[in-house]
């Protein structure tokens, strides 16, 4: 069973003044020109590359970091790569204050814990997210709190991914 409890490094995706940055879309997250890329695990090296003042986070992220973004986060195509380079650099959770309707479903149906709402937090902090309750902590304080995962995005969660949750499904109902 995957932890409902996620504790890691938080970065948080601001410009160069200090705001959260909104609108990060698909092509700043992992750059058409790698589209070529096929193996996952190869994916986290490219991972914000075109997304400016953020293009050495592949160097500096480690696993088990969590994300902190503005509103609209994977906004454009549906490029899964998109998703899948956090998994390869094992980000174990995305929070931002709303995503594109595309890759959230992308990174539900992949396992990625992604959740909407507002939080308090630093680059460099150190939070433990409550993937049930929506809960943020730090520092034995209240944060923030997002929107919990819902019940079948917590079975996908569960499972690894959406193919894996299928199976499950599919055994236990034959």
């Amino acid at each position: 069973m995957r932890p409902t409890t996620l504790t890691g490094r938080v970065w948080v995706l601001t410009d160069g003044e200090g705001t959260l940055i909104d609108d990060i879309d698909t092509d700043n997250i992992f750059h058409n020109r790698h589209l070529h890329i096929t193996e996952v695990k190869e994916m986290g090296q490219y991972a914000l590359g075109n997304l400016e003042g953020w293009e050495d986070f592949p160097q500096q992220a480690q696993k088990g970091d969590i994300l902190v973004a503005g509103k609209n986060f994977g906004a454009g195509s549906s490029r899964q790569q998109a998703v899948d380079c956090f998994i390869a650099l094992g980000v174990q959770a995305i929070i931002a204050k709303s995503f594109g309707a595309i890759y959230k479903r992308n990174a539900i149906n992949s396992g990625l814990p992604v959740l909407e709402g507002l939080v308090d937090v630093d680059s460099g902090q150190t939070i433990t997210v409550d993937l049930k309750f929506g809960e943020v902590t730090g520092n034995g304080k209240t944060l923030g709190k997002v929107q919990p995962m819902s019940g079948v995005q917590m079975d996908i969660y569960q499972a690894g991914d959406l193919f894996s949750y299928g199976r499950q499904v599919e055994q236990q109902s034959g």
